[in-house]
């Protein structure tokens, strides 16, 4: 099967960005935050570092060959074509698919020894089938839905459902797992009483005699507080990229963020009081304004509305943003600031000076998480390592 490599890749490059708008992405500190989970996990815990959606916007390859670099034992992934790009870039870690896979990509899964999960029958014969007409076992982790009403095969429905697949020639269960819906809160009420339904399905395997070698519920914010939930292997999601899991779950000392956007100043220009900016004019200058154009836009992920960034940095001090954010350029104001001119730094996120504006401080004036701003981050704006 021809699989083109080039649609859904958002590839790190070398260090000259091909537009003035880049990412910069510190590699040694996704190792890092590896390595730091490993410590929390302790031995005999795997660590399968989750790089779906382009590796949460940063570029997947990458990502995932800092992540195994730092320790991690499995690459986890939404479908089936991120494992195609990854195996094109040479990575051979095992690699699961924790999203659906349609039946009628089963022999490609088998082919490329992409590790599936697996909650239906229907998809679990058609695997046997591949697996058998391909020579080479389909390895799948069956997923149980303990309460997040996702994917996942019922608690009570799980021990035959799991008997039934492990009678299926060529399949082979390598795992069983869970996903927890409130981890990230505070109260971690409803996550126990979801990983108890998870050790009674664990029990009831148990007891027919079906060994599964990997087991595995904690997302980043169960494998922080949420020790019992570690099995012998944890999935590291957000806190592998440095940004906490919830206001109600923050990152230990250690771990390091590992994004920062960048652009510079297109051009400056003084505008007499009274003049409009942008679009729709909802901007009129109160008095004599300074006024930077910056070269990023909606297109790039540089949100517009309902509400936008706020604030970028210039000469390390906050420039409000004017005016709509266009397509691809924004204006920000920048007349109290000193000497802005052409080519000067702009930081969108990151640190410059004594400023910084975080992932977090966007997230919460977006009214949404910090896994959605930097997941939405296009396709254009390079990644620099």
């Amino acid at each position: 099967m021809q699989v083109s490599h080039h649609l859904l890749e958002v590839e790190l490059v070398p260090p000259m960005p091909t537009r003035p708008t880049w990412l910069e992405i510190d590699l040694d500190a996704v190792s890092e935050n590896v390595r730091r989970t490993r410590q929390i996990v302790g031995p005999g815990v795997r660590v399968m570092a989750v790089v779906k959606g382009n590796a949460y916007g940063h570029g997947i390859t990458h990502i995932a060959r800092a992540a195994v670099a730092g320790g991690a034992s499995m690459l986890g992934l939404a479908c089936l074509s991120e494992a195609y790009l990854l195996k094109a870039s040479g990575i051979i870690a095992p690699m699961l698919v924790l999203g659906y896979t349609p039946a009628w990509q089963a022999e490609d899964a088998v082919r490329h020894n992409v590790r599936l999960t697996l909650f239906d029958f229907t998809t679990a014969q058609a695997l046997s089938q591949a697996a058998q007409h391909v020579g080479r076992p389909a390895r799948v982790h069956i997923k149980v839905d303990t309460g997040m009403g996702r994917l996942g095969v019922l608690p009570a429905e799980a021990p035959d459902f799991i008997e039934a697949v492990s009678r299926l020639p060529g399949v082979e269960i390598e795992g069983i797992f869970t996903h927890f819906s409130t981890a990230d809160e505070a109260d971690k009420t409803y996550t126990y009483w979801q990983l108890n339904q998870f050790r009674q399905v664990l029990e009831a395997v148990e007891r027919r005699g079906i060994r599964v070698p990997f087991v595995h519920a904690a997302n980043s914010a169960a494998l922080l507080t949420v020790p019992e939930s570690h099995f012998n292997m944890v999935r590291l999601g957000i806190a592998m990229y440095g940004l906490a899991p919830s206001p109600a779950t923050p990152l230990p000392p250690g771990f390091q963020p590992t994004i920062t956007w960048k652009t510079v100043v297109a051009q400056v220009k003084r505008l007499p009081p009274g003049s409009f900016v942008s679009y729709g004019n909802t901007y009129q200058t109160q008095g004599e304004e300074v006024i930077a154009v910056i070269p990023v836009g909606y297109a790039d992920g540089f949100r517009r509305a309902p509400t936008h960034w706020g604030h970028v940095l210039v000469h390390g001090q906050r420039a409000p943003i004017v005016g709509r954010v266009c397509m691809d350029q924004t204006m920000i104001n920048v007349t109290h600031i000193p000497g802005v001119q052409q080519g000067d730094e702009v930081v969108l996120i990151g640190r410059q000076g004594d400023e910084e504006i975080t992932v977090d401080e966007i997230a919460a004036r977006f009214g949404t998480i910090n896994y959605e701003v930097v997941s939405q981050i296009l396709a254009r704006v390079p990644r620099l390592a």
